[in-house]
């Protein structure tokens, strides 16, 4: 949600930036294109006037000094002016030593030209005829206050527009965070989905999101259905084989058949066969169909009662510790985490002489899982061949050697490792890793 509110944030922000920059100088550049056709018809009053002081004297057209503006009298006014006659050229007295040159067509020029003291002179040309004579009038006005009155808007403006682009942005991110309110508890519930702390989202939600919620609700339901008629079905494939079998073993072992030895070995040896693939089917079944998520394991809350439970099973221990995060909450499924710590520890409890331990701790993206005994350990050479299903290293211990095995495919489903090794308590260390989900 955070990564949906920054990028309409920093969308929002290049827009009105675009739009503010174009807006600014799109006012500024109409204002002064408006200023300047004002501007023109004045220069072109001031030609006009002009042309009405050029009167004729003794010594031919001359201009009357009496009918002109004080401004073309004031040294560098900013008002000046050039009358090009065909054998002579006026200049206004403010204009001082600063020589206009005559443009070299008639109307308003463009651009501005560069003035004395550096002032910006906007410059029209009107061409007339009087008395019989050509003469071209160039009317000049210093335009620089006015463009240092631009400058100082567009920078007012520009201010005026960054404050208006804040409020805009605070108010775009209060309205994006509470239209996207309803979509972040939303996730926020399929993320305690993913968890196992629901087992459905909210049905009252709003109105744009409660189709999508129906329909999640809806396969969730289908898909939970169509888990539980599976399971079931494999689970009544597997108690409908168990009878049989038993019933098979219990024909084997009648005295009928003392004198087929070789035949009764053979055939309890595919029976072993048989019901080792049955319950390693059965407990693959069980962990692929496990589509929706159960309550994951709370280690202060489990690993209590189960090591109570295993020191009732195996009196002899004198120490079986465990040691975990205080509050530490595994992302597993409880029942699934309860098999693999409860075989690994009641393999280590089989074997160990005194003392177990158990430690659970986070090595960066994983999760370590540290079982140790002081029993007599495992040899380097056989610890391979201890993983293998109905493996065991010593028939005069109890079990069916399965433990470790169905625990290797319990690690598999959830992409873990199991290594053996030596224990810093002398017999055999068992190193669990299970990355952590996102």
């Amino acid at each position: 949600m955070r990564s949906i509110q920054r990028r309409l944030g920093v969308g929002l922000l290049f827009i009105l930036l675009l739009v503010g920059v174009v807006m600014v100088n799109a006012s500024i550049w109409l204002v002064d294109l408006g200023l300047r056709r004002y501007l023109q018809n004045g220069l072109r009053d001031e030609a006009e006037l002009l042309l009405i002081a050029t009167v004729r004297g003794p010594a031919g057209i001359q201009l009357d000094d009496l009918r002109l503006s004080p401004a073309y009298q004031r040294p560098l006014s900013g008002s000046y002016f050039r009358v090009d006659l065909p054998d002579q050229v006026w200049r206004s007295r403010s204009s001082w030593d600063f020589q206009l040159e005559r443009p070299t067509r008639s109307g308003l020029q463009h651009g501005l030209v560069d003035g004395p003291g550096g002032q910006e002179l906007l410059v029209y040309r009107a061409d007339f005829r009087r008395f019989g004579s050509d003469l071209s009038i160039t009317a000049a006005q210093d335009y620089r206050p006015l463009s240092l009155a631009f400058t100082q808007v567009r920078w007012l403006l520009s201010g005026i527009g960054a404050l208006a682009l804040l409020v805009v942005l605070l108010l775009q991110w209060l309205n994006v965070r509470a239209a996207l309110h309803p979509l972040e508890r939303v996730r926020l519930q399929v993320l305690q989905l993913q968890q196992g702390r629901r087992g459905r989202l909210d049905s009252e939600a709003d109105r744009e999101l409660a189709p999508l919620v129906e329909q999640i609700n809806s396969l969730l339901q289908h898909t939970e259905g169509s888990l539980r008629r599976s399971r079931n079905a494999v689970g009544n494939l597997g108690h409908a084989l168990k009878t049989p079998l038993a019933v098979l073993r219990s024909l084997l072992a009648r005295a009928e058949l003392d004198a087929l030895q070789p035949l009764r070995r053979q055939m309890d040896d595919q029976l072993d066969v048989v019901e080792q693939r049955l319950a390693r089917e059965l407990n693959r079944a069980r962990l692929s169909g496990e589509v929706l998520p159960g309550a994951h394991f709370e280690c202060d809350q489990e690993l209590p009662p189960l090591c109570d439970t295993l020191r009732m099973i195996h009196p002899h221990l004198r120490q079986l510790s465990w040691q975990a995060p205080p509050g530490l909450r595994l992302p597993w499924d409880r029942e699934d985490l309860l098999e693999v710590l409860g075989n690994l520890l009641d393999n280590a409890c089989k074997w160990a002489l005194t003392q177990v331990s158990l430690s659970i701790e986070q090595d960066g993206q994983e999760l370590l899982l540290r079982i140790e005994d002081d029993g007599p350990g495992v040899a380097e050479q056989l610890r391979s061949s201890l993983l293998a299903r109905g493996s065991r290293l010593d028939e005069q211990v109890p079990g069916h050697g399965l433990g470790l095995a169905i625990v290797r495919d319990t690690l598999d489903a959830w992409g873990g490792t199991l290594q053996l090794g030596n224990a810093g308590l002398g017999g055999l260390r068992v190193d669990v890793r299970l990355p952590l989900p996102n």
